[in-house]
């Protein structure tokens, strides 16, 4: 019997690699080629809100004090372990890479977020734009009447434009099993056309005497952008009912895994960023509870993710991003639960042309502070604007006169090899 080598590597991508013969995983291995050195073109980051545990996801310490009873499992790639409850994740090891030894100097959910989103400390005499923002300014939007933007599933502190302006805030959707809101009109066409006539007047009045004023409000681009996306066909993209049933149900039947199937339909209308945010990891009581819960939703998702974009043959160009704000500290308290730790946590990349089977860092398997190998959290960002084909030197103005980068880190040259 010959096997279709498309549905073979569909099922391997769906499944996962366990059940796969040698010549299968040979099969998908060639289908995931090296990456060809063009740029990424769209980033899928995977928010996992409120803090997740290390030790109970990406790095774990079986066996260790530290571990408190948290299980370990071995994964595709030879020597290298994740925690129980990600099987399906662990058998795509070889095309993810993860920097185990993040640093950060914020420790508080909603500065630690921006920071990570940001690859910048809070400031408050200004807004940076986080890594969503950067790359919808920076790379060209053309064809494309969608948002540039997109955040699935989060309800606070979704990436922001910051600096370089709300409209390149996210546009903020929620579980795709839903309708999305503000794209159907609340008036009848007559009426609304109407509406339409009646405010092109009011502001041709405006603009008269004040056309440099009212061109930089930008106010007609925004209601012609709005529009544009109102009756696009590309809003189609948002509905994952088009998949085959077997498709969704890899992903998982929740809204997590339903965002991450719009993420990777929405990256290949031409969307630059989707984030898709799966929480609460907070953890202060019941840790191994909760980390049990939110890996049932995001070990299928990820997995299946990741496989889908190497089956369609889009993982070298789509990046995915899977981390959250901070990680969780080594020892237990008193209600069973772990508390904040910016001391060395986890992110986990694939695709976009980083090299897979990558492993930076390590937690201190004795609970210490300091992580082997740290890096700082502009460090993840510098590589992503490197894998994109951006500059983190490159400088923008801001309203307080002071220039800043897209990024202060440095690239990881583990990661993107002989391009930096």
């Amino acid at each position: 019997m010959e096997f279709d080598r498309r549905r073979l590597l569909q099922l391997a991508g769906w499944s996962g690699l366990a059940w796969l013969t040698p010549l299968a995983r040979a099969l998908a291995r060639q289908e995931e080629a090296a990456p060809s050195g063009a740029p990424a073109r769209s980033l899928i980051l995977l928010w996992l809100d409120g803090g997740p545990s290390q030790l109970e996801t990406f790095d774990p310490q079986p066996d260790r004090p530290i571990a408190s009873g948290t299980r370990a499992i071995k994964t595709a790639l030879g020597g290298v372990q994740l925690a129980a409850g990600l099987e399906r994740t662990a058998e795509m090891m070889e095309s993810l890479s993860i920097v185990r030894s993040l640093v950060s100097s914020e420790g508080d959910h909603q500065r630690g977020t921006w920071l990570v989103k940001t690859g910048y400390r809070p400031n408050a005499s200004l807004l940076y734009p986080s890594i969503g923002a950067i790359l919808s300014h920076e790379l060209s939007g053309a064809g494309v009447d969608l948002p540039r933007h997109i955040s699935i599933l989060s309800d606070h502190w979704a990436g922001r434009g910051g600096v370089l302006g709300d409209e390149y805030d996210a546009y903020m959707a929620g579980d795709p099993i839903h309708p999305l809101p503000d794209v159907t009109a609340r008036a009848p066409d007559d009426r609304y056309q109407r509406r339409m006539d009646d405010l092109a007047v009011v502001e041709d009045a405006f603009a008269r005497g004040r056309r440099a004023l009212a061109e930089r409000t930008l106010h007609r681009q925004a209601i012609a952008g709005a529009r544009r996306f109102m009756s696009s066909e590309q809003l189609k993209a948002f509905d994952v009912s088009q998949e085959p049933a077997e498709l969704r149900a890899a992903y998982g039947d929740t809204p997590f895994g339903r965002g991450c199937l719009a993420a990777r339909r929405l990256t290949e209308a031409g969307v630059r960023c989707v984030e898709v945010s799966l929480g609460t990891w907070d953890s202060h009581i019941k840790n191994h509870e909760i980390h049990d819960r939110r890996k049932a939703e995001l070990d299928p998702a990820l997995a299946a993710l990741v496989g889908d974009l190497k089956t369609r043959g889009t993982l070298a160009h789509t990046m995915v991003l899977c981390t959250g704000e901070f990680g969780r500290a080594p020892q237990m308290n008193r209600a069973g639960g772990r508390d904040h730790w910016t001391h060395g946590f986890s992110a986990v990349l694939a695709g976009g042309g980083l090299r897979g089977g990558q492993i930076i860092g390590a937690t201190d398997p004795e609970g210490g502070k300091e992580p082997h190998d740290p890096r700082p959290v502009a460090d993840l960002h510098a590589t992503i604007l490197t894998a994109f084909g951006l500059d983190p030197a490159k400088e923008y103005p801001t309203p307080i006169g002071r220039p800043i980068k897209l990024s202060e880190g440095r690239p990881m040259p583990e990661l993107l090899g002989a391009s930096v």
